[in-house]
């Protein structure tokens, strides 16, 4: 198994390197100048020599290929660039957001995974009955509404009209809470926006987990632990509940991309201060170093998600060898 995965993590690379490529003039091709940013409607707009010198120090008159190419030797390095915006490393700006994104994220697909797994376990036990078809309704209805719809909703039921957890924000930046109270805070702002981002997944799980469990339950193997008289909890838990679990191993591993991409319009909604905002502004503001960090970020999350499925295979299924 060793040399399997030494042989994907060598895989990633040039995974990595093409979405890199592809993302990188994609972007360049999107209309609008990037300099635009240094426009200041308020003052006389800069003349043509100066917009030229400021496009040479930046590297923008270079041929598409030699800027990837300095872009990449300089990612390689750890250096991702400057912000066309902010006017910092575009590195200190993913850092800076990075802990928010993966707070909300993590909340999110663990609160997710938790429930999905007794509530699609629940609906299989009692399956063709009133709990079965409204697990399974409430279910389609997550799977079809989009998360930014899903987010206003909370806001409008839970902050709007019952004033009962804040709107936008990580933090109340009224108080100066520390300590518990700075954790509960943070707390209270996390509900909305990580119950708003988790409710897809959730829905889809489900689905998916309750068909599993199904069929698993159908096998020879279930009815044989039955008549060997092993109890129900047993045989759901110890037999039947292990196995059904591939599929969502396979689910989870392709969500931790889809939680990252999925918190851009649920960190916008929220005002949550995390790299979904900061893509969403750098794209309103043609900042492409930050769109560049950003995508490849979320392109990492990727292949690291795979990878960890890959490795959950074997751990729930010892029978699985890769060769």
């Amino acid at each position: 198994m060793t040399r399997y995965l030494v042989r994907r993590l060598i895989q990633m690379i040039p995974v990595l390197i093409g979405i890199s490529l592809l993302s990188f003039f994609i972007i360049k091709a999107a209309p609008g100048d990037p300099l635009v940013v240094y426009i200041d409607p308020s003052k006389p707009p800069p003349s043509a020599e100066d917009l030229d010198r400021m496009r040479s120090r930046l590297g923008l008159d270079q041929p598409l290929l030699v800027q990837y190419v300095n872009w990449l030797g300089n990612t390689l390095r750890g250096d991702l660039g400057f912000s066309l915006t902010a006017h910092r490393a575009v590195t200190l700006e993913i850092l800076d957001r990075l802990p928010a994104t993966a707070l909300l994220g993590i909340t999110a697909l663990m609160v997710a995974l938790m429930l999905s797994i007794p509530v699609a376990l629940l609906s299989a036990i009692k399956r063709y009955t009133f709990g079965d078809y409204l697990i399974t309704f409430l279910s389609f209805i997550g799977i079809s509404m989009p998360a930014f719809f899903v987010a206003l909703l909370l806001m409008q039921i839970f902050s709007v009209q019952l004033r009962w957890l804040p709107t936008t924000g990580l933090r109340d930046m009224r108080e100066n809470y520390k300590g518990i109270e700075a954790a509960l805070d943070t707390a209270r702002h996390l509900i909305l926006p990580a119950t708003a981002l988790g409710t897809a997944s959730l829905a889809r799980w489900v689905r998916y987990q309750r068909s599993s469990i199904l069929d698993v339950l159908g096998q020879d193997y279930i009815r044989t632990a039955r008549a060997k008289g092993v109890t129900e909890r047993n045989v759901l838990l110890k037999h039947a509940l292990r196995n059904a679990l591939m599929p969502l191993v396979t689910l989870v591993g392709l969500s931790i991309p889809q939680i990252v991409s999925g918190s851009f319009a649920i960190e916008f909604v929220f005002g949550w201060p995390g790299l979904g905002q900061l893509g969403v502004n750098a794209a309103l503001r043609r900042d492409f170093p930050i769109i560049m960090g950003v995508t490849m970020l979320t392109a990492l999350f990727i292949v690291i998600g795979n990878f960890i499925a890959d490795i959950a295979y074997h751990w729930i299924d010892p029978r699985i060898r890769y060769e």
